[in-house]
């Protein structure tokens, strides 16, 4: 399964009283659609799954898939640190009809390497969908290993791939090596996009591509076609704006920043909380002084 090259890690729109707008989930993969992104993952971190009830998760997922048709592949977060749970909401899941799901480390129970690999395995034999694996220690305290995450490569079929957001090169260049060429590694941390690239990278899952996702598709084409110092001169570009999009928590800055270029998605739930009005206005100069550099 051949994802893309630019993932965007959707969010999930909120209406005024807190419930999924599915009306603005239309307007917003349109938008996304419209600004290079080659495929969505939903109900993931960037979609606050923390906060949805496995409900929601299931009428998010239907209606997105519904909408999109086909369009582009539509990648589900079904994991969790529960594995029965995990294996019921994939296997949801893909009845539903996704191209694939996204499954993150089991977080705040702490398993060791060869229960992540054991996790993994369960659910790998449970579907025939492709698996995206996710590697975040910043949030999930654990880091799963390069031998690990090379085993469950090449001993599992549908495990293709891995979003990695250890911000370890070094480990990532391994697992490149070491895994098959049909294997592919997505950034998981925006700013590195274009390292990861340069080490054999397929790309990123990016939430930053809600607001500049065709200036990361141009970066990211201009090093494919062999444009390297273009690449880095847009990479320099949209830095800035990167880093305010991560000022607080995600998805906070990038549902405020969607409301400022005129796709009001709503707020975050709680325990996560709006930006101050300090932050907005950084935030608003980050993506004004980005705006005048692509005039100029």
């Amino acid at each position: 399964m051949q994802f893309g090259r630019l993932l965007t890690a959707m969010v999930t729109p909120f209406d005024n009283k807190g419930n999924i707008d599915f009306g603005k989930t239309d307007q917003l993969i349109n938008h996304l659609l419209l600004n290079g992104t080659e495929g969505i993952v939903i109900t993931g971190t960037t979609g606050e799954s923390p906060t949805l009830s496995n409900e929601e998760k299931l009428s998010f997922i239907r209606y997105v898939v519904q909408y999109v048709n086909g369009r582009i592949p539509v990648i589900a977060g079904t994991g969790s640190n529960n594995t029965r749970a995990s294996i019921t909401l994939t296997k949801q899941a893909e009845t539903i009809g996704v191209d694939g799901v996204m499954l993150v480390t089991p977080y705040y129970n702490k398993p060791s390497q060869e229960g992540m690999f054991q996790h993994f395995s369960a659910i790998a034999k449970e579907t025939t969908l492709p698996i995206m694996l996710y590697n975040i220690p910043g949030r999930s305290v654990v880091d799963m290993t390069t031998d690990i995450i090379v085993r469950l490569a090449n001993d599992f079929d549908n495990i293709v791939a891995i979003k990695e957001a250890s911000g370890d090169l070094d480990a990532m260049t391994a697992i490149i090596h070491d895994t098959d060429d049909s294997f592919q590694l997505y950034s998981g941390d925006d700013s590195l996009t274009l390292p990861i690239l340069s080490i054999g990278g397929t790309g990123v899952i990016s939430a930053s591509s809600h607001i500049i996702g065709r200036e990361m598709q141009d970066m990211i084409t201009s090093h494919i076609n062999g444009h390297p110092a273009q690449a880095a001169a847009i990479h320099q570009q949209i830095l800035p704006v990167m880093k305010a999009l991560f000022m607080a928590p995600n998805p906070t800055a990038i549902k405020e920043a969607l409301a400022m270029i005129g796709l009001n998605v709503g707020s975050v739930r709680l325990p996560l909380i709006a930006l101050s009005e300090e932050q907005r206005e950084e935030l608003a100069k980050a993506i004004a002084c980005s705006k005048k550099a692509q005039v100029s």
